[in-house]
């Protein structure tokens, strides 16, 4: 949800879209009514995403004679915020009375605001003063909605950690999925284990409580560049790092398919780390990182394919969900 113009088109098929890059975006065209597609996530996790026109007509006809039709059944809620809008009273109008009809049809769906075009603001102190000024006033419009907010551009990886948590929302068993890959993490005395969904490369679980704490937090680390150091090692490791990786991979990934290639897994060495990233399950990829510098990549590819049946156990069974942008 969004009034029209907000971008929510963009980051939809850079998202879930195997070919679309923020450059290419400049040729969509506004969206007529309601543009419904089906994604299948994860395999068996079916999402169904709304991505409903911004033109007043339409946000007025959703909120009375299409109430009941759009807010039934939503899993998560998505209201994407322009944050250059010059019309800032009319856009919460229509998102408290679009919050006001999710809670009477669907009351317990998550809901996600997305301040957008972050990029069009100035620097970075000005970046983060105007999100944390336009961050007060959607929580004091909110109510006693609980919601998570972050500040996202098609630019960089802000779009893909704020994805990643909505996704995150409507796996089932992610919390097993962590648990395992903690497990995972110590028997290939790794330092982290991400697991990415194969498709759009989004986070789906991360080894660890302190990353999944860090994954789960309300608060938006987008927006500023300060870092965390792991207890194993004197580097400090950006907050970002996952989400960098999802969008340069994802990148790739377009360019490769340009060249008619299929991309299948990438190893990197830096002083202190090595990444191996690879096909985990038939809808998932698992990176490695490991500071032990005795630990060789091949023990490390060794143990994924001795993981693979237990982790498509895991992700077995078929869930329906729903979203709502």
């Amino acid at each position: 949800m969004g009034r029209s113009g907000s971008g929510k088109t963009s980051m939809r098929s850079i998202i879930f879209s195997n070919n679309v890059t923020a450059s290419g975006t400049a040729r969509f065209g506004a969206t007529i009514d309601v543009e419904q597609n089906t994604v299948r996530f994860l395999g068996s996790l079916v999402l169904n995403l709304w991505d409903c026109g911004g033109q007043e007509s339409f946000l007025d006809s959703y909120l009375t004679t299409q109430k009941s039709t759009i807010f039934q059944h939503v899993g998560v809620l998505i209201y994407v915020f322009d944050v250059e809008s010059r019309d800032t009273e009319k856009d919460l109008v229509y998102y408290r009375d679009c919050l006001e009809a999710c809670g009477k049809f669907s009351p317990e769906a998550a809901v996600f605001l997305l301040v957008h075009k972050m990029d069009l603001v100035g620097g970075k102190k000005e970046k983060v003063e105007v999100f944390a000024r336009k961050k007060k006033e959607l929580l004091a419009n909110s109510g006693t909605t609980k919601v998570k907010i972050f500040g996202t551009t098609i630019w960089d990886e802000s779009l893909y950690k704020a994805w990643s948590r909505i996704v995150h929302t409507l796996i089932p068993n992610a919390p097993l999925l962590s648990k395992h890959l903690t497990t995972f993490a110590r028997i290939c005395s790794a330092s982290e284990v991400v697991l990415f969904e194969r498709t759009t490369f989004l986070i789906i679980a991360r080894s660890g409580d302190q990353s999944m704490a860090e994954f789960d937090s309300d608060s938006d680390d987008s927006l500023d560049g300060s870092g965390n150091t792991d207890g194993e090692s004197d580097v400090a490791l950006n907050p970002k790092r996952f989400e960098k990786i999802s969008e340069l991979i994802k990148a790739f990934k377009i360019s490769c398919s340009k060249l008619q290639e299929q991309f299948n897994s990438l190893e990197i060495r830096f002083p202190h780390y090595t990444a191996v990233l690879e096909i985990l399950t038939s809808n998932t990829y698992v990176m490695i990182i490991v500071a032990d510098p005795d630990v060789q990549s091949a023990a490390l590819r060794m143990n994924i394919r001795l993981a693979r049946e237990k982790f498509e156990e895991l992700q077995a069974g078929s869930v329906y969900a729903a979203a709502s942008s």
